[in-house]
C-alpha cells in the first residue's frame, strides 16, 4: 500500500437530512430527465419497451441505493465505493471504483456544462459552460453548506418546472405516434441510458465525512430521494409518450421542449430554462463528489499527495475540487457530447457493481446486493459498442496506474 501524504483537518458533519435530501434531488433530478428519453426510446424501440427499461434502471438503482446506504452507514468517510471496495473486498477494486467514478463523473461533469450552456446560451455554449464550471466551483469552495443550500433552490425548481410540463402534457391534446416493437436487448441498453439520470443519490454516500449521524441519516436520505425521483421519472415518462409517442419522442433532440410545444407551446421557454437551471444542480453536486472521490484517493496515496489538502476555514477539499474542476473544464473546451451518456454510464455501472459487491460481504445471502451487481454488470454490457471499448480502455489505463502505485509502494 502506498504511504500515505501527511495528515489534514478532517472534514466537518454539517449535513443533516434535509440538506442530504437536497443534494440527492439536485443530482438526480437533472440534466437526464431532459435528455434521456429520446436515445432510451430508440434502443427500447417501443413506449412499453421504455416503460420496462425505465422499471429495470430503477431496480437496479434500488439495490444500488440500498448497498450504499448500508455501506456508506459502516464506513461513513469521503469516497463512497472507493472506500468500500478498498476495505471491504482489495484495494484493487476499490480503486477501480474510484477510477471509474473519477472518470464517469468527470466526462459527464464536462456534459452538463454543455447541455447547460446549449439550453441557456445556445449561440455560445462553450463560453456559458466554462463560466459556469467556475462558478460552481467557488461555490462549493465556500463550504458543503453552500453546496446544499444551492442544491435546494436548483432542485425545488426543477420539480416545479416537471410538474408544469406535466399538467400541460396531461391537459393538453395527444397526437401520439407509435414507433414499433420492442427489442428485448435494446430494453437493457435503453435502462442502461435512463440509468444516467438515476445516478445521483451516490452524492450522499461520497459526502458521508460530511454527513451528520450518517449511519442514520444516510440511508433515509437515499431512500426518500430514490423514491421521489422514481415518481417524478415515471410521471414525465408516461407524459411524453401519451402526448408524443415513442416515434416522435425517439427522433427529438429536446423531449421535454418538444412536449412542451405540442401540448401547451407557452410554455416551451420555461422547459430550457428549467433545464438549464437543472443541469446547473447537477454540475455542482457533481463537483463536490468528484472532489470528494479523489480526496480519499489521494489520502490513500493512489492520487497525487497534494489533492489532500482540507481547507481550515470552509472545511473543504480544496485542491481536489480545483484539480477536478480544471480537468472539467479541459474536458469542456474539447469534447464531443456523442456518447457521452453511454460512456459516463458504463464507468458509473462498474462503480456500482464495485459497491454491491462489498455490500455481499455484509451478508451472502441477501439477494438485492447480488441482483444488484448482476443487474450493473448486464446493463453495462449493453450499452453501445463505443461505449463499452471506451469505457474498458479507461480501466485498462487506470490498472497501469495502479500497479505503478503499488510497485512505487513496494521499492
Amino acid at each position: 500500500m502506498p504511504t500515505p501524504p501527511r495528515a489534514q483537518p478532517p472534514l466537518q458533519r454539517r449535513l443533516g437530512l434535509p440538506s442530504a435530501i437536497a443534494i440527492g434531488l439536485a443530482s438526480m433530478l437533472g440534466a437526464g430527465v431532459f435528455t434521456v428519453w429520446a436515445p432510451a426510446a430508440r434502443a427500447a424501440g417501443s413506449g412499453p419497451g421504455l416503460l420496462a427499461a425505465l422499471a429495470i434502471a430503477a431496480f437496479i438503482a434500488y439495490c444500488n441505493a440500498r448497498s450504499s446506504a448500508r455501506l456508506a452507514a459502516l464506513h461513513p468517510q469521503s469516497g463512497g465505493a472507493y472506500v468500500y471496495g478498498t476495505v471491504r473486498l482489495h484495494p484493487a477494486a476499490g480503486f477501480a471504483a474510484g477510477w471509474g467514478f473519477l472518470v464517469g463523473k468527470t466526462a459527464s461533469g464536462a456534459a452538463m456544462a454543455l447541455t447547460l450552456g446549449a439550453y441557456l446560451l445556445p449561440g455560445h455554449p462553450r463560453a456559458l459552460a466554462a463560466a459556469a464550471v467556475v462558478a460552481f466551483c467557488a461555490v462549493n469552495l465556500l463550504g458543503v453548506k453552500r453546496t446544499a443550500l444551492a442544491s435546494a433552490v436548483f432542485a425545488g425548481i426543477t420539480v416545479a418546472v416537471l410538474a408544469i410540463v406535466v399538467a400541460a402534457g396531461l391537459t393538453g391534446p395527444v397526437a401520439a405516434r407509435p414507433l414499433g416493437d420492442t427489442h428485448p436487448w435494446g430494453v437493457l441498453t435503453a435502462a442502461g441510458f435512463v440509468f444516467f439520470a438515476f445516478a445521483g443519490y451516490a452524492r450522499i454516500a461520497t459526502l458521508g465525512e460530511e454527513v451528520s449521524r450518517p449511519e442514520k441519516t444516510i440511508p433515509r436520505a437515499v431512500a426518500i430521494t430514490l423514491g421521489a425521483t422514481v415518481l417524478v421519472y415515471a410521471a414525465v415518462a408516461v407524459t411524453a409518450l401519451s402526448v408524443l409517442g415513442a416515434g416522435t419522442l425517439a427522433e427529438s433532440t429536446a423531449p421535454l421542449a418538444d412536449l412542451a410545444a405540442a401540448a401547451a407551446p407557452a410554455v416551451k421557454p420555461l422547459v430550457a430554462v428549467g433545464a438549464g437551471i437543472a443541469t446547473a444542480g447537477v454540475l455542482l453536486s457533481l463537483l463536490a463528489g468528484i472532489g470528494r472521490t479523489a480526496l480519499a484517493m489521494a489520502r490513500d496515496g493512489r492520487l497525487p499527495g497534494p489533492l489532500t489538502a482540507v481547507s481550515e476555514r470552509f472545511g473543504v477539499p480544496w485542491a481536489a475540487e480545483v484539480a477536478a474542476s480544471a480537468v472539467v473544464l479541459v474536458m469542456v473546451s474539447t469534447m464531443d457530447l456523442a456518447g457521452a451518456i453511454g460512456f459516463s454510464g458504463f464507468c458509473v455501472l462498474i462503480y456500482y457493481a464495485v459497491a454491491n459487491a462489498s455490500a455481499v460481504t455484509l451478508d451472502a445471502r441477501a439477494p438485492l446486493p447480488w441482483m444488484g451487481l448482476a443487474g450493473c454488470l448486464l446493463v453495462a454490457a449493453s450499452l453501445p459498442m463505443a461505449a463499452v471499448l471506451g469505457g474498458l480502455a479507461v480501466f485498462a489505463a487506470g490498472a497501469v496506474w495502479f500497479w505503478i502505485t503499488e510497485r512505487r509502494s513496494a521499492a
